[in-house]
C-alpha cells in the first residue's frame, strides 16, 4: 500500500461506513501510523474523534479489532454507536462481566464468522488464560486500548489491573497497538509507553488547545467567598455543570447546600452503592438535574456534549487531573467556562490523599512468595493476604525494580538475577519514594498554574509538552491584559523548549517552558522544577545534553 492511497481510502471509508464527510484534525497521521502497522500513542483533547482513529483503519485492515476500555458504561456508548450503522463491516459486540456466558460465546462467534469487526473486551477477562488463547486465535489486527492514561501510575484514573495488559497483548500475538487518551504530560506517556511495551511507537499529539473553554482562576480567602463565587457562576452561566471536589464527604455536603440553596444538584463518588451511583449519573445524562457535584471518579468517558462549565472548589492534584476534568464541557463546540476557585489549604489535602508509604514487611513478603514459584494474582492474595489494589501496585513497584515478572498462563514469577526480597523490597521503597517526589512536583505545577500571571493556556500546554506560539485569548489573564505583561518570546531564552538538560544534582530533565524570568524542566528523578533564568545563567547550573534513545 503505497503512501498517496492512504488518505482517499480512509476518506471513502469514513463516509461509506460511518456518514462522516470527512477527517478532523489530528486524526490522519496517526490513521495512517495504524494502516503501515506501527505502534502509536496519540494525545487528542475530549470531542476531538479519537475513537475514529482505530474504527475506519480497522475497516481496511484484515483481522478483528480488539478494544479495550476502562467502563462498561463507556463501552456501551460506542457499540451502540457502530450498530447503529447496521453495517457488518463495523459491527461491534463484548465479553464483559455484564455479559451471560451464552452471550460471550456468541461474541466471539460472530467474530469468527465475520459478522463483527470490533471486539470490545475488559483486561479482567484477557487475564483468563482460556479467553486469552481463544481472542488469540481470532488473529487480531490491531489492539486499541482507551483512555490509556489508566494503565499509567500517573494517570488520573490509575488502575491496578491494567498494568498486565502489556503481557497480555504479548500473549495475542503482538498485534500492533493504538494507545489513545485525552491528557497525557511526558511522564505518562513514558509511563504508557513502557507498560505497554510499544515498539518504537509514533507519538502524535495535536489540537490541546480548546478555543471554547474559558479559563478562569481565582483564589478564595475563606469558603464563604469560595461559596459566593460559585452560586455567582451557578446564577451566571446556562446549566449543566460539574463541581470537583476534594472528597467524598464534600460531595455530599455540597451537594446538600446547593440542593436547600435552590439549585438542582445530586452528587457523585466512588464510595456510593453502585445503584445509587448509575442513578446519579444518568440522571445527569437525561438532564434531570442541572450541578453535578463529584469527585474525581466522575466523568470519564462521558458523552455529553452540552456541559457549559466546570467548576474546582479545591485545588486539583496535577495539571493531568484538571485538564481531564475540564475537557468534560463544551464537547459540542459552544463557549463553555472553567473556573478553579483554590485556597491554600487545598494543598493539604492532596499531601494528605498520597497516603504513607507501603510497609517494607508486606514488600518483602510479596517477593518472597514469588520465589515460592510462578503464581496467579488470586494465589498471591491468598498468600500474602493483600487486597487487589495494594497486590497490584506491590507488584508493579517489583516489576519496576526488577523483582517481577509476569509470565505465560498469567502467572507472576522471578526473573533471573532478581534481588533477594530483603533488597527487593528496599529498592520497591525507593522507587515508591521517588515517585512521590515526582508526584508532589506535579502539585505544585498545579499551584503554579493557580497563581500564574501568564496566558493560563501557553502554561497548561507546557506542562504537556506542547507550544502554544500565541497567547489563546480565552483566559482571564488575556481577558484582563496581565498575559500581555509576559511576553515569552524574548529571544534569549539560555535554552531551547523541549531540550534536554542535565543538573548535576538531579540528573537529566527536559525544558518544558519559560514564563517572565523562570523556567520549568522536569527532571526524571524529582520532577518538575521551577528554576531563575538569571542564577541558572550565573552558576551554568544546567548544561545541554542529548536525549538517550530509549
Amino acid at each position: 500500500m503505497k503512501l498517496p492511497i492512504y488518505g482517499p481510502r480512509l476518506r471513502k471509508v469514513a463516509r461509506k461506513h460511518f456518514g462522516w464527510p470527512g477527517l478532523r484534525p489530528g486524526q490522519f497521521k496517526p490513521m495512517r501510523a495504524v494502516l503501515r502497522r506501527r505502534d502509536a500513542l496519540v494525545v487528542l483533547p475530549t470531542g476531538a474523534g479519537k475513537s475514529a482513529i482505530y474504527q475506519i483503519p480497522a475497516v481496511l485492515l484484515p483481522g478483528p479489532t480488539v478494544v479495550i476500555s476502562p467502563l462498561l458504561a463507556l463501552q456501551q456508548d460506542q457499540i451502540a454507536a457502530l450498530n447503529e450503522r447496521d453495517d457488518p463491516a463495523v459491527r461491534a459486540v463484548r465479553v464483559s462481566s455484564a455479559e451471560t456466558p451464552h452471550q460471550q460465546r456468541e461474541a466471539i462467534r460472530e467474530i469468527q464468522e465475520g459478522r463483527a469487526e470490533f471486539l470490545f473486551i475488559t483486561p479482567e477477562q484477557l487475564a483468563n488464560p482460556e479467553r486469552l488463547a481463544e481472542v488469540r486465535a481470532l488473529r487480531p489486527g490491531l489492539v486499541a486500548i482507551d483512555e490509556a492514561h489508566c494503565i499509567s501510575a500517573w494517570g488520573h484514573d490509575f488502575r491496578p489491573e491494567y498494568l498486565s495488559l502489556g503481557h497480555l497483548i504479548k500473549g495475542l500475538g503482538r498485534p500492533p497497538v493504538l494507545a489513545l487518551t485525552a491528557t497525557a504530560s511526558p511522564p505518562v506517556r513514558e509511563d504508557i509507553i513502557a507498560r505497554l511495551h510499544l515498539n518504537k511507537p509514533e507519538i502524535h499529539v495535536s489540537g490541546l488547545d480548546r478555543d471554547n473553554l474559558f479559563l478562569e482562576v481565582a483564589y478564595c480567602p475563606d469558603e464563604d467567598y469560595r461559596w459566593r463565587r460559585l452560586t455567582a457562576l451557578l446564577d451566571e452561566a446556562s446549566r449543566p455543570g460539574i463541581v470537583y471536589v476534594a472528597t467524598r464527604r464534600g460531595a455530599e455536603e455540597l451537594a446538600e447546600r446547593l440542593t436547600q440553596a435552590g439549585y438542582s444538584a445530586t452528587f457523585y463518588h466512588g464510595g456510593m452503592a453502585g445503584g445509587a451511583r448509575e442513578q446519579a449519573h444518568e440522571d445527569f445524562l437525561a438532564d434531570k438535574v442541572d450541578v453535578m457535584v463529584a469527585t474525581s471518579a466522575f466523568g470519564m468517558g462521558i458523552d455529553k456534549p452540552n456541559i457549559r462549565w466546570v467548576a474546582h472548589v479545591a485545588l486539583p492534584d496535577s495539571p493531568d487531573s484538571y485538564f481531564q476534568e475540564i475537557g468534560r464541557m463544551g464537547r459540542d463546540g459552544e463557549p463553555s467556562r472553567a473556573l478553579l476557585l483554590w485556597r491554600s489549604e487545598d494543598e493539604a489535602i492532596q499531601r494528605f490523599f498520597t497516603g504513607g508509604s507501603p510497609e517494607v514487611a508486606e514488600i518483602r513478603e510479596l517477593a518472597a512468595a514469588l520465589r515460592a514459584g510462578p503464581a496467579t494474582k488470586t494465589a498471591l492474595k491468598e498468600k500474602t493476604g493483600l487486597g487487589p489494589r495494594k497486590l497490584g501496585q506491590l507488584l508493579s513497584l517489583l516489576e519496576q525494580v526488577g523483582a517481577a515478572v509476569a509470565g505465560s498462563g498469567n502467572k507472576w514469577t522471578v526473573p533471573v538475577f532478581a534481588p533477594l526480597p530483603a533488597a527487593a523490597a528496599e529498592a520497591a521503597l525507593a522507587e515508591y519514594e521517588r515517585q512521590q517526589v515526582v508526584q508532589r512536583s506535579r502539585t505544585d505545577m498545579m499551584r503554579a498554574y493557580a497563581q500564574s500571571n501568564a496566558c493560563r493556556s501557553q502554561t497548561l500546554l507546557a506542562y504537556f509538552g506542547e507550544d502554544l506560539a500565541e497567547r489563546c485569548g480565552h483566559c482571564d489573564n488575556c481577558a484582563d491584559g496581565v498575559a500581555e505583561e509576559t511576553e515569552e518570546e524574548t529571544g534569549d531564552e539560555p535554552f531551547a523548549v523541549h531540550s534536554t538538560v542535565r543538573h548535576a544534582e538531579w540528573g537529566p530533565g527536559m525544558v518544558m517552558g519559560y514564563e517572565e524570568d523562570r523556567m520549568t524542566v522536569l527532571f526524571e528523578e524529582v520532577g518538575y522544577k521551577t528554576l531563575s533564568v538569571p542564577v541558572v545563567q550565573e552558576h551554568a547550573l544546567l548544561v545541554v545534553e542529548k536525549k538517550k534513545k530509549k
